[in-house]
């Protein structure tokens, strides 16, 4: 390899490595301004009130580096409706798809004895605020960051594409950071806690989002599938913990 080559690659790899530390580092900035406060009157038991401030302020920061990045290199982040038939038909698909695999994924796990009740106190209050954690903060913080800002973001880095055509590549490596963001991290003393089959559910489903938006034109499509997604899940995972239980 030449040089020239050699110092375009390595230009490339320190862009990537940039955007994922930042892609990563602002989440957990976010966990520590959330640990800041008290949540024991409204939130005994923690099912919503941490994590949701946790995602407002990482949307927060993001936004506030977004809305310059926007006016100085007239980049579109994806804050408009774009192409709607496209994007109202992902939303349809992916409804779809998820329906049946959430039925068929159930019923392989009460089949199995391996299906993980509802993780808090079967309480109104935990309910209506978990579910709406789900529903109005989960699918627009975390695709605003790793679908609008990574995405485009990435591809100044990361160019082409994969899949005959039909992914790019910027999408693949923003749903690889995607899927390490559901790995927990602590550093006294170091270790790593994860699920394998989370992150790499968290990659598939990434790279799903990702294709949404870069067909769409907008962060919205995808914003609103990540929602279905976990109210779905959350809301079947209630349910079958209120029948088993």
């Amino acid at each position: 390899m030449s040089a020239q080559p050699a110092a375009r690659l390595l230009k490339q790899i320190g862009c990537v490595l940039g955007l994922a530390v930042v892609l990563l580092g602002v989440p957990r900035l976010g966990g520590l301004v959330a640990d800041q406060f008290d949540y024991s009157q409204v939130d005994p038991d923690g099912a919503f009130a941490w994590i949701s401030v946790h995602h407002v302020v990482q949307a927060l920061i993001f936004l506030l580096l977004m809305i310059p990045v926007a006016r100085l290199g007239k980049l579109d982040f994806g804050f408009g409706w774009g192409d709607r038939k496209t994007g109202f038909w992902f939303v349809r698909l992916f409804a779809l798809i998820f329906v049946g695999y959430t039925a068929v994924s159930m019923v392989i796990v009460l089949a199995t004895g391996t299906f993980q009740t509802f993780p808090y106190p079967m309480t109104t209050r935990n309910i209506v605020g978990h579910l709406a954690f789900q529903l109005l903060l989960s699918g627009p913080s975390e695709e605003l960051i790793f679908r609008g800002f990574a995405i485009t973001m990435l591809a100044f880095a990361v160019q082409g594409t994969v899949a005959r055509g039909k992914v790019s590549a910027a999408n693949i490596v923003a749903a690889v950071i995607f899927g390490l963001a559901h790995v927990g991290i602590s550093f006294s003393p170091i270790a790593l806690s994860y699920d394998p089959f989370q992150v790499v559910y968290a990659i598939v489903l990434g790279i799903f989002y990702g294709v949404c938006y870069e067909r769409s034109k907008s962060v919205y499509y995808p914003m609103m599938v990540h929602s279905i997604s976990n109210v779905f899940a959350v809301g079947v995972s209630i349910i079958a913990t209120a029948i088993i239980g």
